[in-house]
């Protein structure tokens, strides 16, 4: 029984991680259509943000997530403005931006790989690599603190979308672009602030991961397909689907590495995604499209 509760306590820490790495790409998508697959590599980028403020200045990961935030958040108006505001009106725009972020998630693969180098680096903060015991049962500090951190993200997330007035145009941009238009809402610069907050919220992501496994620029391509199984599993663009699934897979991958290995514990999130778009395309929270 203790094994049980340990393992749910480990795969529901790692959930919430998950949840905050997916986070930023359902609310990219919710508002604007992009189908990001350069998100996992920005996640990198702010793994290695972390990492060299710890590396410099022994600044402790957690810390420095707002300044990760913050430097994502830069990159993420510069590259909208350059690479998608042009053609945002496009009726083909989100096929258009499957293109645009693969050659994105290349570039800044490239980019990482050349300044970096693909050596596996991480963090190593005092609580890293320390434990709670709670009888049999042992709980990894680095992976409590990351979950713990995530979820209080996602809550000033959740009300920021929910009880400020940017968050209601970001939240009536999501529903319906084109009527928030008509009721005076500037969707050019709501897209463009909901686009560095998306990257920001990657940016923070990457400063809990920096001390929870190891990384370096190729792996964002594993996580691609680990973000689109939380994200397609919890319907494109609903940020509690995206949670939710976060979560239950996390669990459900924690009882699978547990029982059947490591290998077949990533699978999970793979079958997940497969399962998902054979049975029900829209996903656990989205709207059944109706065929005309």
């Amino acid at each position: 029984m203790s094994e049980i509760i340990q393992i749910l306590i480990l795969g529901l820490a790692l959930g919430g991680v998950y949840a905050l790495m997916a986070s930023g790409l359902t609310l990219i998508f919710g508002v604007m259509r992009i189908v990001n697959l350069a998100h996992p590599i920005f996640i990198i980028a702010g793994a290695f943000v972390s990492y060299w403020l710890f590396k410099l200045y022994r600044l402790d990961p957690i810390l420095s997530m707002p300044i990760a935030f913050v430097v994502l958040f830069c990159v993420g108006l510069i590259l909208y403005k350059l690479v998608f505001e042009r053609e945002a009106a496009n009726a083909k725009y989100s096929e258009m931006t499957v293109l645009l972020t693969f050659g994105v998630a290349l570039c800044g693969d490239g980019l990482l790989s050349t300044l970096f180098t693909n050596t596996q680096r991480g963090t190593t903060p005092s609580y890293g690599a320390d434990a709670f015991f709670i009888g049999d049962i042992f709980i990894p500090k680095g992976q409590l603190y990351a979950g713990i951190v995530s979820i209080v993200v996602i809550g000033a997330l959740y009300l920021f979308l929910r009880y400020t007035r940017f968050g209601y145009a970001i939240r009536a941009t999501t529903q319906n672009r084109s009527a928030a238009q008509l009721m005076g809402v500037n969707v050019g610069f709501v897209s463009l602030m909901t686009f560095g907050i998306g990257l920001g919220l990657a940016g923070a992501a990457g400063s809990l991961i920096s001390f929870i496994w190891q990384f370096f620029p190729a792996k964002h391509w594993e996580w691609i397909a680990v973000l689109m199984s939380l994200v397609v599993l919890g319907g494109m663009g609903k940020l509690h689907g995206a949670i939710v699934a976060a979560l239950t897979l996390s669990v459900v991958a924690a009882f699978v590495g547990t029982y059947f290995g490591s290998t077949w514990s990533l699978l999970t999130f793979f079958l997940a995604l497969f399962l998902i778009l054979l049975i029900r395309p829209e996903g656990l929270f989205g709207e059944k499209i109706e065929e005309t």
